[in-house]
């Protein structure tokens, strides 16, 4: 019997990060937490992470779509928050960017770490950006790394 499992260090991965502008104040401890996993655990190269900052959670799947389509990284990492408000516009964002995100990443062929906080409240945001309910972004990191190994295994 063949079992394939990824392991997360990746010392030569190049990756990309896609980043939302909008919440920056919970986005920026995301992106905080995936660069330290991807350094600390992952040990990538600091020459081998891009951060590329966008507008909004709906800008990811484009921005990440191109980046795929570049061939320069073996995996990206969409990172943004969505909080639900009083209109119909979080279903939208949150819909879009999660469909969006994923279509690139079966298309492309390579990781697309889905990072995008979608919550009820500042607070859950909060909670999923470092605090109570850890960093979404180090988690995310840590599954484009091990999903490289992962596929790296299989095409062998």
């Amino acid at each position: 019997m063949k079992v394939i499992e990824g392991v997360v260090a990746t010392p030569n991965a190049r990756v990309a990060i896609a980043i939302a502008r909008f919440n920056n104040f919970i986005n920026d401890s995301l992106l905080q937490g995936a660069i330290d996993a991807l350094k600390r655990i992952g040990q990538v190269a600091d020459d081998n992470i891009t951060v590329v900052w966008v507008p909004g959670a709906y800008e990811l799947p484009l921005t990440a779509r191109v980046l795929a389509n570049t061939g320069k990284y073996d995996a990206i990492i969409a990172l943004g928050t969505v909080i639900r408000g009083g209109t119909a516009h979080f279903e939208y964002v949150a819909g879009e960017a999660s469909s969006g995100i994923g279509s690139v990443s079966l298309n492309a062929e390579i990781p697309v770490a889905f990072g995008v906080l979608t919550t009820e409240s500042i607070e859950q945001a909060i909670e999923r950006a470092g605090t109570k309910a850890g960093n979404k972004g180090a988690e995310a990191a840590l599954t484009a790394l091990e999903m490289i190994n992962v596929i790296e295994a299989i095409k062998a």
